[in-house]
C-alpha cells in the first residue's frame, strides 16, 4: 500500500465556526504532554451551536457513538451514556476535518521521529 506524498501546511489549519455543519463528523486532537508528542483523538459529530437558552456563541459537539445510536440533545435522559462537549465558537483550535487532522498527525509523527520515538 502507497500513501501519496503531502507538503504539510506550517501549522495546523482547524475547521472555522462558520464551516461547520450540523450532523458532519470532527476530530478533537488534543495533547497528553508540551512538547505534542502524544495525541488523543476523538471523533465528534457538530449537533449545533447556542442550543440552550441565553447562549451565545457555544457550539455543541456529541461523540460519534451515542449520535450513531440515534440519541438527540435535549431528548437524551441523564442515564443515556451520550457525551456532549461544549464550547466557545471562537475556541475551535482543535478541532478538524478529517483531512486537517490526518495532516496534524502527520506533523506529529515527525516530531516523534525526531525524538527517537
Amino acid at each position: 500500500m502507497y500513501f501519496d506524498r503531502r507538503e504539510l501546511p506550517p501549522h495546523a489549519e482547524p475547521v472555522s465556526s462558520t464551516d461547520l455543519k450540523a450532523g458532519d463528523v470532527y476530530f478533537a486532537v488534543n495533547y497528553v504532554d508540551d512538547e505534542m508528542l502524544f495525541p488523543l483523538v476523538e471523533t465528534l459529530v457538530f449537533v449545533g451551536r447556542n442550543l440552550e437558552p441565553g447562549d451565545v456563541g457555544r457550539v455543541y459537539f456529541q461523540d460519534i457513538e451515542s449520535y450513531r445510536e440515534g440519541v438527540k440533545y435535549g431528548a437524551h435522559l441523564e442515564d443515556d451514556w451520550a457525551k456532549f462537549e461544549v464550547g466557545s465558537e471562537s475556541d475551535l483550535s482543535h478541532i478538524f476535518s478529517f483531512e486537517r487532522a490526518l495532516e496534524v498527525l502527520m506533523r506529529c509523527s515527525l516530531r516523534r521521529k525526531a525524538r527517537g520515538i
